[in-house]
């Protein structure tokens, strides 16, 4: 049971994972893995949320993060700590996750095209397969705010 098995996983590249919640057994193969960081932008919900995921991560020795990012209004000071701790993550694989990699791959997408070049075009295509017939008019309101505070229109 790898990470890559964790719903709707993207594999970024050989540091990075997005995907959906863990199961408590798929964090504990995180560990044999290799990975050194976990950063969860789910809020805390007994439906979709293990009950101390933060624990059982920290159980792991692996660095624990979380930045509840609220479905229905996300905010742009949750976009800033999250690229804070992207600039600064330690050496070693990490995963991001939340409920279904709807708000992580949002969030990566913008944090990629402002640090590491990419394109609006190419953040949208890492999205795509996750929001694919989706239809989040508050998240697609956000994105297009923060790429025009961002400067990345």
């Amino acid at each position: 049971m790898g990470s890559e098995e964790i719903y709707n996983s993207i594999k970024v590249n050989e540091e990075i994972i997005t995907a959906g919640q863990p199961t408590a057994a798929q964090l504990v193969s995180l560990a044999g893995e290799g990975f050194v960081t976990v950063i969860n932008l789910a809020t805390n919900d007994p439906q979709y949320s293990l009950p101390d995921e933060a624990g059982t991560v920290r159980s792991l020795d692996i660095i624990y993060h979380h930045i509840p990012v609220d479905w229905e209004a996300p905010q742009e000071n949750d976009f800033y700590e999250f690229e804070r701790l992207m600039v600064q993550l330690p050496v070693g694989k990490t995963l991001i996750h939340c409920a279904a990699n709807y708000r992580v791959t949002a969030f990566y997408g913008l944090y990629a095209q402002k640090n590491l070049g990419w394109t609006a075009a190419k953040a949208d295509e890492f999205r795509a397969p996750i929001w694919a017939g989706s239809n989040n008019p508050v998240w697609e309101i956000f994105i297009t705010e923060m790429r025009r505070k961002l400067r990345l229109l």
